[in-house]
């Protein structure tokens, strides 16, 4: 048995935009319904949304036969949950912030068996080894791994150079809600402080030769970041599309207002 091809990895070192969908809802049968949709990746959100390791596993599952690249994101810097995510059969894990050099060589550690790195073996208990089957599966598997990080906060901005160059680093994501707090404009991402702060991190890691990605579920923010150089947007995320749905739905039947639009502070 061969080890799975991270498609996502793959798409990355090609240079073309690549679009995706936030899983918020926390069960295997949404997100294999977003799977379908024709997304290039989605994100699976450990952090935010009603998930464990359990239920991280059945959307894993559920999305495998589609195209769709699942990217899983954790919920902190735990080098022991960050060992339970690939052993699941994550190959690409994205890590909240993220603010200085040492924090993403530590996260690298994580994601590496020794002598490289901290990561415990599981061998035939886990999914990601197929229970055994992959062959030299501790000597590989880092080759179809990706580490993307967060930076969401005004020390990760100051950092972002850094954090970028450091080896085994495979992209950066800007967290723009996280950001407009830290840069003490709450729910307020398109502020123009937090605007010349995600420019300098989009021209930063981009300087670093890394892809660099972002949340953008309004168009017109989409457009702007990938113009300024974003590889990989998540442009919808699934409540909200389902909230928005619904309203528009209901205002068919009953006057209300029908202005919903997608959070940008997420």
């Amino acid at each position: 048995m061969h080890l799975p091809t991270n498609t996502f990895k793959a798409a990355l070192s090609q240079q073309e935009p690549q679009y995706g969908i936030w899983a918020g809802f926390g069960t295997g049968y949404a997100a294999e319904i977003c799977a379908t949709t024709g997304y290039d990746w989605m994100l699976i959100d450990g952090e935010h949304a009603p998930n464990n390791v359990r239920s991280l596993l059945e959307q894993l599952q559920a999305v495998t036969p589609y195209d769709t690249a699942p990217v899983v994101r954790a919920v902190n810097q735990d080098p022991a949950l960050i060992k339970q995510l690939l052993d699941i059969g994550a190959q690409t894990l994205m890590v909240p912030m993220v603010e200085t050099a040492e924090q993403a060589r530590e996260l690298v550690r994580a994601m590496r068996y020794p002598p490289h790195g901290i990561r415990g073996v599981g061998g035939g208990l886990v999914r990601a080894t197929r229970w055994d089957g992959i062959a030299d599966y501790l000597a590989i598997a880092h080759e179809e791994l990706c580490l993307i990080v967060q930076v969401e906060s005004k020390q990760g901005v100051e950092n972002a150079e850094a954090i970028a160059a450091v080896e085994g680093v495979d992209a950066v994501f800007i967290g723009p809600a996280d950001l407009s707090v830290s840069l003490e404009h709450p729910g307020n991402p398109g502020h123009a402080d937090v605007q010349e702060a995600i420019e300098k991190v989009i021209h930063s890691v981009r300087d670093a030769g890394k892809p660099v990605g972002i949340l953008a579920p309004v168009e017109d923010d989409a457009h702007r970041y990938l113009s300024l150089g974003c590889q990989f947007i998540a442009v919808s995320i699934d409540i909200s599309l389902m909230r928005q749905a619904a309203i528009a739905n209901l205002s068919h039947y009953r006057k209300q207002d029908k202005s919903c639009v997608p959070s940008s502070t997420y």
